[in-house]
């Protein structure tokens, strides 16, 4: 079968995010021909013409989309997905609709909250301060649609005393978010993501990874930041391991984070893989953070930990985020022991 790889299309001076994206184009693509299948790989930028003319002329029966930031923004990110729409042909992930709405984070926050699934409280410069967070507080400045942690350093956890001083902090640091930024409330707590994978039959939740902020010093704020995921001599990047063994004390905690895990699929109608990302607070509530409809696939990234960490190799993972793309995207979902 021929199949091709659709990607960002990356520049020399391109962030070590960016340049990760050529890292899962490499793996994926070397899977699928272990798996006996022809590929192409093939870059995208905003120009959509072009792009449907060379994915035209691979006449593939499945696109792999590993696009995340066409010209390095996060916001355009449906527009891959809408273009396989309009020229008919079958992909990996999620549609275009889930990959919109989750990658807007307050818009994913505001469907979160009104199915009942907690989420940290919010705010949106130019919203009322009656429907974000209480104050005093602290929070966590984030981009409306970037990943990848883009921003984030330990200047993102704020202090703020009412809503105007938390508003002149989204501003400030609005630049390196991509140009659109919001505040929501920062907990204190610890950090799990929870992988899921279509199979033949069902959705598997995969088993949870916590990541551990043992090593940092009092007052560091426990965040993975952009350092902790790509620069490599960076302290965060060393003093965040991920861990999958847990005591019998947990137990009840991870089955609740797994429950949610399979809402959140089920709720924003997710398609072959995804991720949801939670704090859970000192008194053991979990948060949703964020909801990602397409993570990162690198060899060494968490979602391919936490699929071997089920016994299942690269391979393997390549080869069921492929076959759903074949099916419908409606099976019911299951956690992995």
């Amino acid at each position: 079968m021929k199949v091709v790889v659709l990607h960002d299309a990356v520049g020399p001076d391109a962030r070590p995010d960016e340049r990760d994206g050529l890292v899962q184009v490499e793996a994926v693509s070397r899977s699928l021909r272990r798996l006996g299948h022809a590929t192409a790989a093939v870059g995208v930028t905003l120009d959509l013409a072009a792009g449907a003319g060379a994915i035209a002329t691979e006449r593939p029966k499945v696109v792999f989309n590993l696009v995340e930031s066409p010209a390095g923004r996060g916001r355009f990110i449906h527009l891959a997905t809408a273009l396989l729409d309009s020229i008919g042909v079958r992909y990996t992930g999620a549609r275009t609709e889930a990959m919109f709405l989750t990658s807007n984070k307050p818009l994913a926050k505001r469907i979160l909250r009104a199915h009942g699934i907690r989420t940290p409280p919010w705010l949106v410069p130019g919203s009322s301060p009656a429907e974000g967070p209480p104050l005093p507080g602290r929070f966590m400045v984030k981009s409306v649609w970037e990943d990848a942690s883009l921003g984030l350093d330990d200047g993102a956890v704020v202090a703020a005393s009412d809503a105007d001083e938390l508003r002149a902090a989204i501003r400030a640091r609005r630049p390196r978010l991509g140009g659109q930024a919001f505040a929501e409330a920062y907990v204190d707590g610890r950090e799990f993501d929870l992988a899921l994978l279509a199979g033949d039959e069902r959705v598997e939740v995969l088993p949870p990874a916590e990541i551990c902020f043992d090593a940092f010093p009092p007052g560091k704020p426990r965040i993975v930041s952009y350092s902790a995921k790509w620069h490599e001599q960076s302290f965060e990047y060393h003093h965040t391991p991920r861990r999958f063994d847990f005591p019998p004390r947990d137990d009840r905690m991870l089955a609740e984070l797994k429950r949610i895990a399979a809402q959140c699929w089920e709720l924003f109608g997710l398609c072959g893989y995804a991720r949801v990302d939670f704090r859970v607070d000192a008194d053991g509530v979990p948060w949703v953070l964020e909801v990602n409809a397409n993570p990162c696939l690198s060899p060494d990234a968490g979602f391919v930990a936490a699929a071997q960490r089920a016994g299942l190799s690269y391979e393997q993972v390549v080869a069921r985020i492929l076959d759903a793309a074949l099916v419908p995207c409606d099976q019911p979902v299951t956690a992995s022991p």
